[in-house]
């Protein structure tokens, strides 16, 4: 076998900060799965002097509704160049054939492309993926982006073959390491790897909401003993002396045991019919969900507990038709309980992951003692036959980010944005003071931001989030580095820092999509840029107007721009110490409205006069705290936008 062929220094691990797992020669690798995704099975003779079998049926590991919709791929007829990987790696089939979500651009952002693989637990496993675009319209980076998904966990937030291939026809593969270290549901032996492509929603990050994929291979790493085995084998099958009845002498020896085996059933019996008595005079309450499911035990106090039949009669069996959502953690139904009368939003995530399970059991414990009106409220949770299961209040408008960019809804006027922001800040900020320590939520975007029929915001989507105690001698969390794409806090990533001045940063990113229509990751002049660094630089350059949604054009009060403005950029600071509070931040929003309200000067320039400059900086002084940047530190020319702009740093977010 050639050298580095699978042994590698490069294979991305799923589920940390930055981290790539090295697999060297005192590993020893077990081939699991090995697919000719799309094609048909290809023998050890014709593999490229490998002796590898590839085998074909991919769809037997498909989920229903990847069956039902995915299509397949051919190109028989082109030219391949191995530019980026040897010859050797795959047989040239392997990247000729291939499957895709298909042609529907809409029905592709509904669901994900999903295949489910029985592997042993407790093992870390190589998987490799294999592509090659060989469709004549696929030519160029952003032609055909997506994301990959595996165990439940983000291990591609932007795939593009193109990207990492060069051009059309080049095969390529991506390296991944994945833990699966979740318990097997009930009696079963394996434990389900999810594998799913998923179509970029937004259409100006790709011209074809798609995704597609040629080959795959899945290894057993060995464990730190350099073993193979699994935990728990299964027991041999039963040889035929053991089928034969024992002899009367064997039988003679048994049955001298039965008076002492009678007198300890009747006593495990008593005993189990006096907890019972018990039992009974408690009252019935809620079953714990570790009696269905095994490994995840959550106290049955928490909050209510549906049944699976309950769930099930309220999506009508998961129907696809009651999708309303869906991502990598899995899809969300509309959903009506028993009564019919109550409306809600039923999140089915994918089947036990570690971080799923993890994930599944903050968010029940965190929302189960939240109770605001500017957070989301949990109704329940089921937990049966290994379901991972939550129930909310429905929320008629969807998210933020759903009226905001790449929608068909109408456009928010101003106001509205501006109490939707005021309602977000403050359940944020309810996060960390009204609550016994401090939660900071570790995922805020404006995807998590909800909105029910009367526009009010709920904070939602807990499942990252972390509870401690921030004071004098305990300034932060250290954590490894959670969150999305576009909504980082640099110093936390840095750092592996966390406190409430993350989700700040995070917050002053949404700050910017409401006043820009655009998403956190956007497209300028063709270039794919964050839009917090984005908007630093136009504010920096004195290039407002080119922030601001062309839907919002002479709708703004001046004074109220530039207060939004400045509290967005304050929010952005790479260093947190220089970022507002929460509360701050909530103050200086109602403030903002304020000046919205009162001022009747909309204009489409975005300039100032001195009297709106030294008024505007008399009101930063009375608003601000008393945290460095506050409005009392502002100048007439840090409302130009200088004070404010940063030395970009190329870190990622």
């Amino acid at each position: 076998m050639p050298t580095g062929l699978y042994y590698t220094t490069s294979a991305h691990l799923i589920d940390t900060s930055d981290g790539s797992y090295p697999i060297g020669n005192n590993t020893a690798l077990e081939m699991v799965y090995r697919i000719n995704v799309g094609g048909g099975p290809i023998s050890p003779y014709a593999d490229t002097g490998m002796y590898r079998t590839w085998e074909t049926a991919d769809e037997t590991y498909l989920d229903d509704i990847s069956k039902k919709l995915s299509v397949l791929t051919v190109n028989n007829t082109i030219e391949l160049n191995f530019v980026k990987i040897p010859e050797y790696s795959a047989p040239k089939p392997v990247y000729r054939t291939g499957r895709s979500m298909g042609m529907n651009k809409t029905m592709n952002k509904s669901y994900n492309l999903t295949w489910v693989f029985p592997l042993d637990p407790k093992f870390y496993y190589l998987v490799r993926l294999h592509f090659c675009e060989f469709e004549s319209n696929i030519t160029k980076y952003g032609d055909r982006s997506f994301q990959i998904y595996m165990a439940n966990q983000t291990a591609q937030a932007h795939a593009d073959v193109i990207g990492w291939s060069g051009a059309n026809g080049n095969p390529v593969y991506r390296d991944y390491v994945v833990g699966m270290f979740m318990s097997p549901v009930g009696s079963q032996k394996k434990v389900n790897f999810f594998l799913g492509l998923a179509a970029l929603r937004g259409d100006w990050y790709t011209v074809y909401n798609d995704a597609s994929l040629n080959g795959l291979e899945i290894f057993k790493l060995s464990d730190s003993n350099g073993s193979l085995a699994r935990p728990n084998p299964d027991s041999p099958p039963p040889t035929l002396a053991q089928q034969i009845p024992k002899s009367s002498t064997a039988s003679k020896s048994h049955t001298s045991l039965l008076p002492i085996t009678v007198c300890v059933l009747s006593g495990v019996l008593l005993l189990l019919s006096v907890l019972g008595i018990f039992d009974f005079r408690r009252g019935r309450k809620v079953e714990e969900s570790s009696s269905s499911q095994g490994t995840l035990t959550l106290p049955s106090h928490l909050c209510h507990y549906f049944s699976l039949p309950e769930m099930k009669a309220a999506t009508q069996n998961f129907n696809d038709s009651r999708i309303i959502g869906v991502g990598g953690f899995g899809h969300v139904y509309e959903g009506f309980l028993e009564d019919g009368a109550t409306h809600v939003a039923i999140k089915r995530l994918k089947a036990m992951s570690s971080q799923g399970a993890s994930e599944f059991r903050t968010e029940i414990e965190m929302l189960s003692r939240l109770c605001h009106r500017h957070v989301v409220s949990l109704i329940g949770y089921c937990a049966d036959e290994g379901e991972m299961i939550l129930v909310y209040d429905y929320m008629a408008r969807g998210t933020l980010g759903d009226h905001l960019y790449h929608t068909d809804n109408p456009p928010l006027l101003w106001e509205q944005r501006l109490h939707i922001c005021i309602g977000a800040a403050q359940g944020l900020h309810y996060l960390y003071t009204g609550t016994k320590g401090t939660i900071i939520h570790r995922d805020v975007k404006s995807t998590n931001i909800l909105l029910d029929e009367n526009w009010v915001a709920k904070v939602s989507d807990f499942g990252l989030s972390k509870n401690g105690v921030i004071t004098l001698s305990k300034t932060h969390i250290t954590t490894k580095v959670k969150g999305s794409f576009g909504y980082l806090d640099p110093e936390y990533y840095r750092s592996q820092h966390l406190t409430e001045k993350s989700d700040v940063y995070s917050f002053g990113v949404i700050l910017c999509e409401v006043l820009s229509g655009r998403s956190a990751v956007t497209t300028v002049d063709n270039d794919r840029v964050d839009l917090a660094g984005w908007a630093k630089k136009c504010h920096g350059n004195g290039k407002l107007d080119q922030i601001i949604d062309p839907n919002l054009k002479g709708k703004i009060a001046v004074r109220c721009l530039h207060k939004f403005v400045s509290i967005a950029m304050r929010c952005m600071d790479d260093n947190r110490i220089n970022r507002p509070s929460m509360d701050d931040v909530v103050r200086e929003l109602q403030f903002a409205l304020k000046m919205q309200q009162n001022n009747e000067d909309y204009t489409d320039r975005i300039e100032m006069t001195v009297q709106d400059r030294i008024a505007l900086i008399k009101d930063n002084e009375g608003s601000c705290s008393s945290e460095q940047s506050s409005g009392a530190n502002e100048s007439i020319q840090g409302l130009t936008g200088t004070i404010f702009s940063e030395i970009i740093n190329p870190v990622g977010r």
